[in-house]
């Protein structure tokens, strides 16, 4: 079988030891213990075994097979199905590595399973057990302190994203512009896009939680998935702020790229009035007609070249003075 990372039994917020899986349902009949569960991608037979120990519910041990679920809370008779989106940065790569973890909780039991980029759950199951009289509250508190765990690692995302922003900013007004740079933008939304649709599901999570319709979180632990909460906002919001300024720094850069394109075309247009004097010009006593005036005057040559030469002088002068060129 594949994918058990830890198997362990609580009683009165201390940690009693490992339990194997075909022992869990004995386990479980023992009042005042509960069991956390943590797996890693598990195969179906594994999933089976879980199933089996704990009596989970066909279709949530289905979604938990598949993966690829969108975040949700699910009640199945005497349990709640969880499904959350993790995401982290990749040091590595420096990109975005998403996950889920899905998590079964029970009056005496809860169950996690990570699929994908999802960080190991190490230090929380620490933490956990480093503080027993919050671990007493029983499965509730495991699942406020992986829910924390995993919402926490969306601030450091969103000020990954902050940085890009700013990096962003520095091009679109300090820097030439160039078609990289709204590629860059388009990219950035999609990314906060992406992380919109793993948070924003988290609030209504959190509210359903909060309330007493879910009996399985005691009412002492309620004020902990408040915190989460209160977090979910503050990311939520962060997200939709970014959103709306890499909005207006895309208008403002596609504005820069039209004035200056405007420029330019200023520009063509001025050299485009002084060159068509001297054409023109040049153009007149170019049609070789015999009877034309000054043409046997020993200073018409250089007084054409004067005219023009002025004319140019002068139309070169008052596209300067105006900014044209």
């Amino acid at each position: 079988m594949k994918g058990l990372v830890n198997s362990v039994a609580y009683a009165d917020g201390l940690r009693i030891g490992e339990v194997a899986i075909p022992d869990i349902s004995e386990v479980l009949k023992q009042s005042g213990r509960f069991v956390w569960v943590g797996l890693h991608e598990p195969d179906d037979e594994m999933l089976a075994e879980i199933q089996q120990e704990f009596s989970l519910h066909d279709l949530a041990v289905e979604d938990a097979a598949r993966a690829h679920q969108r975040p949700k809370l699910e009640r199945y008779g005497n349990s709640v199905f969880v499904v959350l989106r993790t995401a982290h940065i990749d040091r590595s790569t420096g990109g975005i590595d998403y996950g889920e973890t899905h998590i079964f909780l029970g009056s005496n039991y809860i169950v996690s399973i990570r699929h994908g980029g999802s960080l190991p759950y190490v230090e929380v199951r620490s933490r956990c057990e480093a503080s027993p009289d919050l671990l007493v509250k029983g499965p509730g508190f495991v699942l406020y302190a992986l829910m924390d765990f995993i919402v926490d690692q969306y601030f450091p995302l969103v000020d990954t994203f902050e940085d890009k922003l700013a990096a962003l900013e520095d091009n679109i007004f300090r820097q030439a512009l160039t078609r990289e740079t709204t590629e860059r933008i388009y990219q950035l939304k999609r990314d906060l896009l992406e992380v919109k649709r793993a948070v924003a599901p988290l609030v209504d999570i959190c509210n359903r939680l909060v309330r007493a319709d879910v009996t399985l979180i005691p009412d002492d632990a309620r004020v902990y998935f408040r915190d989460v909460y209160d977090h979910t906002i503050r990311i939520n919001e962060m997200v939709d702020t970014l959103r709306e300024l890499l909005t207006t720094a895309l208008e403002a850069n596609l504005s820069l790229i039209s004035v200056s394109q405007n420029e330019a075309m200023k520009r063509l247009a001025g050299w485009a009035a002084i060159i068509a004097v001297p054409t023109m010009v040049a153009g007149i006593y170019g049609m070789n007609f015999k009877l034309m005036p000054e043409l046997d005057w020993a200073l018409g040559y250089p007084l054409a070249m004067t005219v023009m030469v002025g004319a140019c002088a002068f139309l070169y002068y008052k596209f300067k003075r105006s900014g044209w060129l």
